[in-house]
């Protein structure tokens, strides 16, 4: 029989990456909230590679720490190397990425949780969830109710889970934890628009199992570079990683086996991702490709398990170990934990907000892979923006909407509510059309007022913040009004450089704008050059450097904000405005755009039914 067990602002139905920054998020801005999770053992975990960040990842970890949020603070923590991905590219893709101590990762977010005030940490299995007067009702596997005013889903994998290795399948969550099976049924009784979606994990190797002596040694960067804005230094790299290759061999096997991978077999109906596929779906797809590269990766400190970055696989065990051991070094490789295929349910995220709430039921959110994304990071940032508003609503006020033209957060969200994710979804810095601005360098400059302003940055870190952006500033300033004199020394670096050397005097500045140059040379022939931090120091070069690019970036956002100004009602029929296409008004009564500027990222809405929108607008004001 079924017990009240106590009410809540706000649950969050797991404590994966989304759910722990949804969950501090909102018990730091005052709301009583509770975190459920089917295992507290598993809060943060890793089940896929022991690092945090990447490609346009890291951008999201920077964003995540401006804002307030905890994932960038907690992989510092946790750090064993890390590393600038993309430095021999322009400063738009620099992103950093960091090896972790997985389990160390686990417990220290575990334990940040049961610290924070205004936040309970429980061990239970949702099975049921009901709208009621005043919010929802959640019911968990040991038939206790909690009545709260709002929900925020953060299910990962757990959701209908179902586990592939070849032949073999049987339901199961990530790690051979129990899945969330009677939820999923729940879910869809409430009207939810349940999809099917599909991904997997490499395997595991034992270190001693490996012989490292012919591999290549890939080292962190010294001094290694923190996420977070609030981490003064991480002391040394702690491990090596090391890189390998594929081979014919590997290759032969793939195809040999290939009819026994569920993918193939047609035994798995979820739709995988495209960006991160199995091994055997990159073999099949590059057939011509002679050899794939893989990293092999530290798994922690304390552990002998090793990760094959590159490698994950649902074939059938004893194909794994066969094809593992055609790669040099795994030779006598011993797997530890086989490579799975999961897969899961989720939901169509145009369902949702840019808030990520529910159009059609209020104060329900989703954050992380329920909404069709994957990847560590873009869980964290969604589960932070649920959080945020799922607080704000519940306090009365107004929400925290991230936008493409401020953030790789927004860019992500307005790309899942506003297209949808017919596959998991994941960020790359070539989804944002700003890229330029949102580097991950400047990071705080975008966002830190941001999160201020709702509560989660302290007056301590903002002024600090404000103390840094002087710095940088006055620095400018000086270079612009700091002219240099020509000198032998000087124009034998220019030379050796091959740029132009000096006749006359010129500005620092303009100096500076030279791709061939950068600040600490400009730096040995002023003596009044101030000590600056490398982070500032690489912020001024990179807003001199591309001065003309990022001015002609932000005119684009000036244009597309003034989009975004136009707001669209939120429960018209677009049926009724005459000239617009059938497919389009479909469409924009699917999303229900909250402005012009989403409409017009909507796929199957047209220049031209903007343009008509827009006359739309105009008459309506006039009347």
């Amino acid at each position: 029989m079924n017990y009240f067990a106590g009410e809540y602002d706000v649950a969050v139905i797991g404590a994966g990456h989304a759910g722990i920054e949804a969950a501090l998020a909102s018990a730091r801005l005052g709301c009583k909230t509770a975190v459920f999770t089917i295992n507290m053992d598993a809060v943060g975990n890793c089940p896929c590679n022991p690092s945090i960040g990447g490609t346009a990842k890291g951008h999201l970890v920077r964003e995540i720490d401006a804002l307030g949020g905890e994932m960038g603070k907690t992989a510092d923590e946790c750090f064993l190397q890390s590393r600038m991905l993309n430095r021999g590219k322009g400063p738009a893709v620099h992103s950093l990425r960091a090896q972790i101590d997985r389990r160390k990762y686990s417990d220290t977010m575990k334990h940040k949780l049961e610290l924070q005030e205004n936040l309970e940490l429980r061990q239970a299995e949702i099975t049921d969830i009901e709208k009621v007067d005043g919010g929802y009702k959640i019911t968990t596997q040991m038939l206790a109710e909690y009545k709260c005013k709002a929900v925020i889903i953060a299910t990962g994998t757990f959701l209908g889970g179902k586990i592939y290795v070849g032949e073999v399948s049987y339901e199961s969550g990530p790690d051979g934890m129990f899945p969330a099976t009677k939820f999923a049924e729940s879910l869809k009784k409430l009207g939810l628009p349940l999809r099917r979606f599909k991904t997997g994990t490499p395997a595991r190797v034992l270190r001693r199992s490996i012989d490292f002596s012919d591999l290549e040694v890939q080292k962190g960067d010294e001094p290694p570079q923190p996420f977070s804005y609030e981490t003064e230094s991480l002391g040394e790299n702690k491990v090596d990683c090391h890189i390998s290759w594929t081979n014919d061999a590997t290759k032969q096997v793939i195809l040999e086996n290939i009819h026994r991978s569920p993918m193939y077999s047609g035994k798995i109906e979820g739709v995988g991702p495209r960006y991160c596929p199995s091994f055997e779906d990159k073999i099949m797809r590059f057939r011509d490709k002679p050899r794939h590269q893989l990293f092999i990766e530290p798994c922690g400190e304390n552990t002998e398990e090793m990760y094959l970055q590159g490698m994950s696989s649902s074939l059938p065990e004893e194909v794994q170990l066969k094809f593992y051991k055609t790669i040099k070094g795994l030779e006598n490789c011993v797997i530890m934990r086989p490579a799975y295929a999961i897969e899961y349910d989720c939901v169509d995220p145009t369902a949702m907000n840019p808030t990520l709430e529910f159009k059609d039921l209020p104060n329900l959110f989703g954050a992380g892979q329920f909404n069709g994304s994957s990847g560590y990071e873009e869980a964290a940032a969604q589960g932070f923006v649920a959080g945020v508003n799922a607080a704000l609503k519940v306090l009365g006020k107004e929400p925290l909407v991230l936008t493409r033209s401020n953030s790789y957060i927004g860019t992500l969200i307005d790309d899942l509510v506003t297209k949808g994710a017919n596959e998991p979804y994941r960020m790359m810095t070539s989804r944002s059309e700003y890229r330029l601005v949102l580097r991950q360098d400047n990071a705080d400059e975008r966002l830190t007022p941001v999160g201020y302003e709702i509560g989660l940055i302290s007056e301590q870190r903002y002024q600090k913040f404000l103390q840094r952006q002087e710095m940088k500033k006055a620095e400018i300033n000086r270079l612009k009004n700091t002219s240099i004199a020509p000198n032998d020394e000087l124009n034998e670096i220019l030379v050796s450089r091959e740029t132009a050397p000096l006749a006359t005097g010129i500005r620092e500045y303009t100096l500076l704008k030279r791709p061939q140059l950068n600040y600490s040379i400009i730096k040995k022939f002023d003596e009044n050059a101030p000590n600056l931090p490398n982070d500032i120091v690489e912020q001024i070069e990179v807003e001199i450097k591309y001065e003309g690019y990022i001015q002609k970036q932000l005119k684009q956002v000036e244009q597309v904000k003034k989009l975004e100004s136009k707001a669209l009602p939120s429960d018209f029929d677009y049926k009724e405005i005459t000239g617009l296409r059938l497919e389009a008004q479909e469409k924009l009564n699917k999303i229900k755009p909250l402005n012009i500027g989403q409409a017009s990222r909507i796929s199957g809405v047209s220049p031209a039914d903007i343009s008509v929108l827009l006359i739309w607008l105009a008459t309506k004001k006039g009347n």
